[in-house]
Order: C-alpha cells, then sequence, then structure tokens
C-alpha cells in the first residue's frame, strides 16, 4: 500500500509519451566546493589590552547588534574568579559592538562534560531560551572537551550558531581548537557522536593559560610533538631544543611552540584538502588509535595529552621497527616526551587484548579500511593499512621499558 501511494501520484503528473524507466537513467553528479573562512588570533590578554580582538570577530548582520552568549568552563571560572565579572564590564563598555543574549553560562570542565549526553540537552535549552539564531554568537572559554561539547550544541542548533572558542589549555591551543571537529564521547567511545562545523574564529591568550596546572600546561605539547613529526624536522628539532625549558613553563620558548602548532594544524585542515575527512587517511591522528583507547581504559584518568604522548611513543618505536625510522630518531622523540615531563606507561598500556580493539574502531570512526599514519622520517609521513601485532607489541614493551630506563632500552639509538 505504501509504495502504491507513493508511485502512483508520479505517473500521473508523467508524460503519457515519457517511460519511468527512462526517468531514472537521468543520473547527475556534481562535484561542488563550499567556501569557509577560519579566523585566528593570537593575544596576550583578550579580556584586558587585547579585548579588540575578540570584539572584532563579533561582526555584526546588518544594523542587528550581534547577541552573544557566553559559556565557561567549571575549571576555569573557579581558577579566574574575575572572569564573569570582566565579562560583564566588557558588554557594558561595548554595548554598541554586542549584547549579552543570556546569563553567562558555566558547565563541567573536563572529560565529565563529554561522558554525559544530558549535558548537550541543557546546552541546546540555553541556547534555545537565549533565541539565539544564525546570526548570533556562542563564545566559549575553557579547555578542549568543553570546546567540544560546547561546539557540538551550537553545531546542531538552527544548524550553526556563529562559534568563538577561547581556548585556556596548551592542548587546545596548540591543536584541537582551532580545528573543525565538535564531538562528545558515547558507547564508551571517543568522539562518537559529533560534527563538523568551522568555528567562526579561535582566539588563543596567553594569559588564559596562566593558571593552567603543570600537568595540564606540560601535556598539551605532545600535540605539538606529534604535528612537527608529520610536517616539519625543524619544528621537532625546536620543541626538542627548548623541552625542558617548556616544562618549567618559560613561556618565552612555549609561545612560539604554541603558535607554529597551531599554524601548522590550521595549515593542514585548510590546505591539505581533506578538512571533513572523507579521505581515509587521518595523518593528524598519528598515535590517536591507542590514545583514544587509553583514555576510555583508564576512566579518563589520562588526560588527552598524555594518552597521546604515550600513543605517539608507541607508533614512533613501532615505524622504526617496522618502517623505516632511524633509532636515533625514534630515540629522539621518546627523550624529547620524557624531558616535557610526560609519562610515557600506564598499567591499561599493557591491557593489550583490549588495547587492540581500539584498531577497528579507529577504523569504524573513519570507515572503510583501516589507515594509520606511521612516520619514516621526521617530517614526513607513511600511510598503512596494517599492523603487525607482534612488533606493535614489542614497541609498546619497549616504549615502557624506556620509562623505567631499563638498559636496553637507554641504548636504543645511542
Amino acid at each position: 500500500m505504501f509504495l502504491r501511494e507513493l508511485v502512483l501520484p508520479f505517473v500521473r503528473i508523467c508524460p503519457a509519451n515519457v517511460r519511468i524507466n527512462e526517468m531514472t537513467d537521468a543520473n547527475v553528479d556534481i562535484t561542488f566546493s563550499v567556501q569557509f573562512q577560519h579566523r585566528l588570533r593570537f593575544t596576550g590578554n583578550v579580556l584586558g589590552a587585547g579585548s579588540s580582538v575578540l570584539l572584532d570577530l563579533l561582526e555584526a548582520s546588518g544594523d542587528q547588534i550581534p547577541r552573544v552568549q557566553f559559556w565557561i568552563d567549571q575549571y576555569v571560572d573557579e581558577a579566574h574568579p574575575q572572569l564573569r565579572s570582566r565579562l560583564r564590564t566588557l558588554a557594558s563598555e561595548n554595548k554598541d559592538r554586542f549584547q549579552l543574549a543570556s546569563n553567562i553560562q558555566i558547565c563541567p570542565g573536563g572529560e565529565a562534560v563529554k561522558n554525559d549526553v544530558h549535558i548537550i540537552e541543557r546546552m541546546l535549552k540555553c541556547m534555545n531560551a537565549a533565541d539565539l539564531d544564525r546570526r548570533s554568537y556562542v563564545v566559549v572559554i575553557g579547555g578542549g572537551a568543553v570546546l567540544d561539547a560546547v561546539g557540538f550544541a551550537a553545531g546542531i542548533s538552527h544548524r550553526g550558531i556563529r562559534l568563538v572558542r577561547l581556548p585556556t589549555t596548551t592542548l587546545a591551543q596548540a591543536d584541537s581548537g582551532v580545528g573543525v571537529k565538535n564531538s562528545i564521547n558515547l558507547f564508551q567511545k571517543k568522539n562518537w557522536l559529533g560534527s563538523f562545523a568551522v568555528p567562526w574564529g579561535v582566539v588563543n591568550d596567553q594569559q588564559l593559560l596562566s593558571t593552567l596546572p603543570d600537568r595540564d600546561f606540560r601535556c598539551g605539547f605532545s600535540e605539538a610533538v606529534k604535528v612537527s613529526m608529520l610536517k616539519n624536522a625543524d619544528d621537532f628539532a625546536a620543541i626538542e631544543a627548548g623541552a625542558s625549558a617548556i616544562a618549567a613553563r618559560d613561556m618565552n620558548v612555549a609561545w612560539p611552540i604554541i603558535q607554529r602548532s597551531a599554524k601548522l594544524h590550521l595549515d593542514h585542515i585548510t590546505l591539505g584538502g581533506d578538512p571533513f575527512e572523507a579521505l581515509e587517511a587521518r595523518p593528524l591522528d598519528y598515535g590517536h588509535w591507542s590514545a583514544h583507547k587509553l583514555e576510555a581504559m583508564s576512566n579518563y584518568e589520562l588526560r588527552h595529552g598524555e594518552a597521546v604522548a604515550i600513543g605517539v611513543a608507541v607508533d614512533t618505536v613501532y615505524s622504526s621497527l617496522v618502517h623505516g625510522l632511524p633509532a636515533a630518531d625514534a630515540r629522539r622523540v621518546l627523550t624529547t616526551l620524557r624531558n616535557l615531563g610526560l609519562k610515557l606507561d600506564h598499567p591499561v598500556l599493557h591491557e593489550t587484548k583490549e588495547l587492540f580493539q581500539g584498531l577497528e574502531e579507529f577504523r569504524q570512526h573513519l570507515g572503510g579500511r583501516l589507515t594509520l599514519t606511521m612516520v619514516p622520517n621526521i617530517g614526513t609521513k607513511l600511510d598503512v593499512h596494517t599492523v603487525d601485532r607482534p612488533r606493535m607489541m614489542e614497541a609498546i614493551e619497549f616504549v615502557a621499558a624506556y620509562m623505567r630506563g631499563e638498559a636496553a632500552a637507554m641504548s636504543f639509538g645511542a
């Protein structure tokens, strides 16, 4: 009955001399592109002397003053007790530039915000209650997990509200904050529910890093190591030379590395030809097949940057064992990660039966056949479609042994 009701109206409107099977031969394939603009800014004090950077991003549509809803990471709100009052002052002093659409919103920080789908529902309710539209702005201030969650809610509201990110961690400023992905975790799988959406703007502000705990400050640089290994040997050498100073929070060394890492990530997204991951390879996820699984296996005790450090270390040693990366270069990578203050071992790393399930989850996340990026030389990459599990096991054990300072591992590449 359903098919009859669907087909008969179509038959009636067709000319008598046209056959339906002839109509179905009129297939059309059209390739087209959509133009986006990515706006990345760097400041020293975005809510002080550098406020014009944020204000200039809040463009008006016609003669309408833009309406803005602010979302703040709870951890950031606690670390910066004056932040909300500074935002209100900014709004009060710039009524001709924008207006607050609602009270300033606070949401849970860290991975907790991505592990509860009901938090997204609350965000959507707040955006709806504020009558935000597609020309409004959601400005989110927080770490990468909060940027992900708020960005996802903004991205599915009205099919996309303009999103401005103010990342507050080194990891988010150097990597995820400039990305085009938003997501939350579901079914015990990292980033299972999400979307692609280009942010309206990103402001990397040095002042917002000032209260970041040492652990979080250091682990963000694992992504800088990763992207430099893929893109530029000189950039890796700069991180290698400055690793101890970065661990000690010398911003004269750390800030240029953050800027360069953000730019390398942005160049890959905007110039690499595959911003929405339609192809097989995801080179920026070097080391991430295990990192994502390690996070979930540890119940997110491991920070994302810490898991990435372990994943990068493992895939670097594997690249040396299987794909020709010189052992001396692999050792340089491990030493750099260690000098950054990053631990390269955790009990869940040795639960290898469960860990290797991360390969299939990684494949599913993109679709098609398994594709991993490996590094045959620092500054170049290689896409592979199979994993030699015994050699990967060897790589895992080697990284752990290196962290323990065992003689055989310490002499590797020496």
